[in-house]
């Protein structure tokens, strides 16, 4: 792209090319995405701490990318993202002077240096636009929707209703008649302000730049000494001295700020490698490795292991009958009457501290472990045993044939019925008979 303007014959070494101008604005784009990315995943550590910092996170941007765009601009004469690439921002001329800036570049530099209203107006056009845009863009995804409701959402206010509701009314009328036409319009100026500075027929490649008469450049030799000379100055001056400190809100902020340059490149390498690691199949095969030398033993469904006790077999006893023939027989359990649970081997409810009656794991798992016959439509619940789907469903809506026979009057207030719950482990199952999944097999 940047030789384009060379097969015109109106080559500018200092002009970027809109490749360059676009990556800074692709970069610039993806910084508040970013951030709020990585707050989103520490507020769900910490909500108590940053759900209101999340919640304002759009405002806290726009004040701090004030302070910091602000300081690059006095600074480095240019954005944060642009100083990354060798940017900067000047005041526009009328024609160039490349005599002038090839003999005294010290001078066409602070000639051309922005004034403290300069700065001020690059700060509404790189600071304050993109705020309204995100907020514009947000209050249009909310109400586009709801403008489908009808009159009774788009009616207008009625007479001598508050200053408020008017308001709201105009605003929303705005988003909905007035607003799509503006962004349009928005991307169109865009396109074609680039398009004209892909051909040299323009100075700016951005409408806004060309409104406060701002255009930028690719930083030279005197842009970089005026830069180290300033870094050089502030090491001097950050010294301790009688009255200062290294620790003083202005030297730690100056601190701050410069290495803002550095966290930049560091952090894009970061995810770049990242990404390339998340992605690359020479993470796969190393993980892979790394997991073929270990023995992980099977998942613990908790609640199985007692059921499975009680199911346990019985330890069996020989004895000679009457004709000398030797016979094998179960040991009775003299405890059990049936295959009813106890209050001391059933599992607590949490929340009551009540038994909940469950059922044991069948011996073969083509059982369903309610009606103990071979397992018709299968159904799993969440914790992963298998069930006919009749049976857990009316197990889990509390109306089994085994619950009603097994809550007795004697039982009531004092057994929980399983309603609710796995049949065999008792544990809670989310969303009812929503949370049971249909086994294909």
């Amino acid at each position: 792209m940047e030789f384009v303007t060379a097969l015109r014959g109106t080559f500018d070494d200092g002009k970027p090319s809109l490749f360059e101008l676009l990556s800074e604005q692709q970069l610039a784009s993806l910084l508040p995405p970013t951030l709020r990315y990585l707050l989103t995943v520490l507020t769900h550590r910490y909500p108590r701490y940053l759900l209101r910092i999340l919640n304002s996170f759009d405002e806290l941007y726009a004040l701090a990318g004030l302070l910091v765009e602000r300081h690059y601009l006095k600074t480095r004469g240019g954005s944060f993202t642009e100083h990354f690439y060798g940017l900067k921002r000047e005041k526009a001329l009328a024609a160039e002077i490349p005599r002038a800036a090839a003999s005294a570049p010290n001078v066409v530099r602070d000639a051309l240096k922005l004034s403290d209203a300069d700065i001020w107006k690059n700060l509404a056009v790189m600071v304050g636009i993109p705020y309204l845009k995100r907020k514009l863009d947000e209050a249009y995804e909310v109400d586009a929707p709801r403008a489908m409701l009808g009159g009774q959402y788009t009616r207008p206010p009625a007479k001598g209703a508050k200053m408020k509701e008017r308001f709201l009314y105009y605003y929303r009328w705005f988003l909905r008649n007035v607003y799509p036409s503006l962004n349009a319009a928005y991307y169109f100026a865009m396109l074609a302000f680039n398009l004209g500075y892909l051909f040299d027929n323009t100075k700016y490649h951005n409408p806004f730049l060309w409104m406060i008469g701002t255009r930028v450049r690719r930083m030279n030799g005197a842009d970089y000494q005026a830069i180290d000379a300033l870094e050089k100055a502030v090491a001097k001056g950050g010294a301790p001295r009688s009255g200062g400190s290294l620790l003083s809100p202005r030297n730690m902020g100056r601190r701050l700020m410069g290495g803002l340059s550095l966290v930049l490149p560091t952090s894009i390498f970061a995810l770049k490698f990242l990404e390339w690691w998340y992605a690359s199949d020479f993470a796969k095969q190393l993980s892979r490795k790394a997991a073929e030398s270990l023995d992980l033993p099977p998942p613990t469904v908790t609640g199985l292991v007692e059921a499975q006790a009680r199911n346990k077999p019985k330890p069996k006893i020989t004895r000679t009958s009457e004709d000398g023939v030797v016979v094998e027989e179960e040991k009775a359990d003299e405890t059990e009457e049936s295959k009813e649970p106890t209050p001391e081997t059933a599992p607590i409810a949490a929340s009551t501290l009540l038994p909940i009656f469950t059922v044991p794991p069948p011996k073969s798992s083509d059982l369903c472990p309610i009606c103990e016959d071979e397992i018709q439509t299968p159904a799993a619940c969440q914790t992963g045993v298998v069930y006919c789907f009749s049976c857990i469903h009316k197990w889990m809506s509390g109306t089994h044939a085994r619950q009603e026979k097994f809550m007795t009057k004697e039982r009531e207030g004092k057994w929980e019925s399983g309603e609710g719950r796995c049949a065999v482990t008792g544990r809670k199952v989310f969303a009812g008979t929503e949370g049971l999944r249909r086994v294909m097999i």
